[in-house]
């Protein structure tokens, strides 16, 4: 049975402020995790000029380790009525972490929630490289043995069968890459400041699960980054650039949760946004041409070009041309004749690419920046910008934003 649902998160809540850890390669941060997690919530708390003890509700996601029992007693808050977890997907909870703390925002149950994501890799553990050892469960019992051990090689067998299909080429992930890089440059918080690639430089780099070469796959770093929400109403109180919340939705498409299982699916070669994009523009009141810009999660290049096919950018199979001609590149670092300079600019921070892999937030906080007008790769005219999260994960998010 279809239900038509009329409730909605449009425009009710908003951000009051972001914060950021430094960002560092892995394991060269030389802090606990635990306190980048603070100083980002700190930092966002100073940003809206809130007094950290207001704070009352916590949302983050991909199990990330520090509680809100553990992070409320650091910040000697007086009680906190609201706690969110996204469980599983990795990267792909961003927006959905964002989407809970908005509706428990518009539910009433808390007045300021802090959305955040730490990761200390150097303490933990990285994500991209396989572990030995242990005793294999689910389904890495059947993948490990195959030699299927990374999410690059999960990830490269999708890529590989777009291409074949549809002729997509390695030169079209590059200009991915080299639109976060340029944008990287602007920004002195990028771990990839100072070091510049083109696509000669994408192309000589060195194989890492085929298709995917070195500048395809995102970084690995250490750093945090926290975002805080409130109501529509309160946050005038605050500040008078606010970013409105106009639509997030999560959840995933049909036995998308196991790598294994997704082979034999029609969309195999899809990022899992297909069921629910049309909720995304839905709950937002608006479609993919009236989106500005863009902050696209990068696990992998490719999975970038099936998050645009997926979100109605451009058709099934054209991903490939629609990264081309400077599209993807703000006016100000594109080539002087590059035919679409400009036209649907993404990752204006550099984003896991080029700036810093903090699990995407750093891409929201990114969709913030730009639209209250302090990104250092402004995007002009910017009112609308989107964030997908996490793509080829389940479950699975995105977001919509307006100022």
């Amino acid at each position: 049975m279809a239900y038509e649902y009329d409730r909605n998160i449009r425009d009710r809540v908003a951000v009051i402020g972001v914060g950021e850890t430094e960002y560092t390669k892995h394991g060269r941060i030389g802090r606990p995790e635990f306190r980048l997690a603070l100083e980002a919530i700190l930092a966002a708390c100073a940003d809206a000029g809130l007094e950290p003890r207001m704070l009352d509700g916590f949302s983050s996601y991909s199990a990330d380790r520090n509680d809100p029992n553990r992070l409320s007693t650091a910040l000697d808050l007086p009680h906190y009525a609201f706690a969110s977890m996204v469980y599983g997907g990795g990267g792909g909870g961003v927006c959905a972490a964002i989407g809970n703390a908005a509706a428990g925002i518009v539910a009433g149950y808390a007045n300021f929630v802090v959305v955040y994501r730490a990761l200390a890799q150097g303490e933990f553990g990285r994500f991209g490289q396989s572990r030995r050892g242990g005793r294999l469960r689910g389904q890495y019992a059947f993948n490990v043995p195959q030699g299927l051990m990374s999410p690059a090689q999960f990830l490269a067998m999708k890529m590989q069968r777009h291409m074949y299909e549809y002729g997509t080429t390695s030169a079209q992930l590059g200009q991915i890459a080299v639109a976060a890089n340029k944008h990287a440059q602007n920004n002195p918080r990028a771990v990839m400041n100072g070091r510049p690639i083109t696509l000669e430089d994408h192309q000589n780099s060195r194989m890492i699960a085929d298709p995917y070469r070195l500048y395809d796959c995102c970084l690995e770093t250490d750093g945090a980054a926290a975002m805080i929400l409130t109501t529509a109403e309160i946050a005038r109180d605050f500040t008078d650039t606010p970013v409105y919340l106009s639509a997030s939705v999560q959840g995933s498409g049909h036995r998308q949760g196991n790598v294994v299982d997704g082979f034999w699916h029609d969309d195999f070669m899809s990022s899992n946004y297909t069921t629910m994009v049309d909720r995304l523009y839905s709950a937002a009141g608006m479609g993919p041409y009236e989106i500005d810009c863009g902050q696209f999660y990068e696990n992998f290049t490719g999975q970038v070009l099936t998050s645009f096919e997926d979100h109605k950018f451009c058709e099934v199979g054209e991903g490939g041309p629609f990264c081309e001609g400077g599209r993807l590149e703000a006016k100000q670092v594109a080539d002087s004749d590059a035919p679409h300079a400009g036209e649907f600019p993404i990752n204006t921070s550099g984003g896991n690419l080029a700036e810093a892999y903090t699990h995407g937030f750093n891409l929201a906080v990114e969709a913030v920046r730009q639209l209250r007008g302090d990104s250092t790769t402004p995007v002009e005219g910017a009112h609308t910008c989107i964030v997908a999260a996490g793509p080829a994960s389940a479950p699975i998010s995105s977001a919509i934003f307006r100022n």
